[in-house]
């Protein structure tokens, strides 16, 4: 499907000489909701405020904003308002126009639960309608509910653009947790080559294995427990939410102490 819009290399340095984007290549898709998540000074307004518009050092956007009626608003910023009513006049003043593409920056920062779910759904019934959304959010709660595709931006740079549901079968682990019929004081040895973890108190053995595996891995290792001789009296699993990944990739591309700068 050819994206509704296009960036390749997109370059932006701020004038203190810090790199504010670096070489951002990235295809929005019609009718989906994409979420660009990134720490405080990441890139992701400067990101929206060039598609919207504003000059970057080096690259291009596909003007497509010309073909649906939005080219005379490409000079107009979203304002970062605090209050639930001003976040409503805020995206009411965007609708307006009927756009097909619309862009919301942090739209329900420092609103309290109840109006940001209200202003999920009704994201979500644009999105049904066929209108483009494009969203950056600090709240991984916000962008695990609402996205179809999710980018994760840091530093300036896109450090990984995917599916949501993609993204969590991927890099997601999943946890299986036995409360064992009697308490244990310590692993067999039979067991050695399995990623467990046996509780302080021997009462809780925990299974962490690749979703991607679906049912095998605990399909695999129940026969195992029970040629160890270990009952369990009830079970629970639990996948990694897209906060935990989301951390451990800003972890992976933080440099290590004492480093020098690149």
């Amino acid at each position: 499907m050819d994206p509704i819009i296009a960036v390749r290399g997109l370059t932006k340095t701020y004038a203190s000489g810090q790199p504010a984007l670096r070489r951002i290549d990235l295809g929005i898709r019609r009718g989906e909701i994409f979420a660009l998540l990134g720490p405080n000074g990441a890139g992701k307004s400067t990101l929206i405020n060039i598609i919207c518009g504003c000059p970057p050092d080096a690259g291009v956007v596909e003007r497509v904003l010309r073909e649906v009626s939005l080219w005379d608003k490409r000079d107009a910023k979203i304002m970062t308002l605090s209050g639930g009513m001003k976040r409503r006049v805020m995206i009411a003043k965007a609708l307006v126009h009927e756009p097909r593409i619309l862009f919301l920056d942090e739209p329900t920062a420092g609103v309290d639960v109840e109006l940001r779910r209200e202003m999920w759904a009704m994201v979500r019934g644009l999105r049904a309608s066929g209108v483009t959304i494009v969203l950056t959010t600090h709240y991984i709660e916000e962008a695990e509910e609402m996205a179809d595709r999710i980018g994760i931006i840091n530093r300036g740079e896109l450090v990984l653009v995917d599916d949501k549901a993609a993204l969590l079968r991927k890099l997601g682990k999943r946890e299986l947790t036995l409360h064992l019929a009697k308490p244990l004081g310590a692993l067999p040895a039979s067991l050695a080559d399995l990623s467990l973890v046996l509780s302080p108190a021997g009462t809780e053995l925990t299974y962490i294995f690749d979703a991607r595996a679906g049912g095998a891995g605990i399909a695999g290792l129940l026969p195992r427990l029970a040629a160890a001789g270990i009952e369990f009296g009830d079970l629970a699993t639990r996948e990694t939410s897209l906060e935990e990944i989301f951390v451990g990739l800003l972890r992976a591309e933080r440099p290590a102490p004492g480093a020098g700068a690149p």
